[in-house]
């Protein structure tokens, strides 16, 4: 994880390497702060009642400045702390980590609602696209933003 920066935001990634929701957690560590909140998205094995064998993302060349602007917008809110977020691209399997967000505030319920609105952030405004590949063999791309 990279050192915080202005803000309170100390990671944001976008990568092919597989993500560490543990190392997110310490990442946002504060001594200021009473709660962390880390949200893990995995891969699951289905979708709209079909069944998934795997995913692809692919990101466009500006997710990660949308991704930091993201996390620098809830990193604003005087209750955050600290924010880490990381989204991962390429092929993964089900059970891999696709998108980690974590973070900190002083009490839990400020914590909980600026980690949902970091995930609702990012699913809205991350130039990400998703390719599904169904057991029946079929495909479709889903465009994230």
């Amino acid at each position: 994880m990279s050192a915080p920066t202005a803000g309170g935001v100390t990671e944001v990634a976008v990568t092919t390497e597989p993500l560490d929701p543990a190392a997110h957690e310490a990442a946002v560590a504060d001594p200021r702060s009473g709660a962390v909140v880390c949200f893990q998205g995995v891969v699951r094995d289905h979708d709209q009642g079909r069944a998934v064998t795997r995913l692809e993302y692919e990101g466009h060349p500006s997710a990660v400045d949308v991704l930091r602007k993201v996390a620098a917008e809830i990193a604003a809110d005087p209750a955050v702390h600290a924010v880490a977020v990381s989204h991962r691209v390429g092929p993964l399997e089900i059970g891999d980590v696709a998108l980690v967000a974590a973070v900190s505030t002083a009490h839990r319920a400020a914590a909980f609602a600026a980690c949902a609105r970091l995930v609702d952030e990012v699913k809205a405004q991350l130039p990400v696209w998703k390719r599904q590949v169904f057991a029946d063999g079929t495909e479709e791309w889903v465009n994230c933003p």
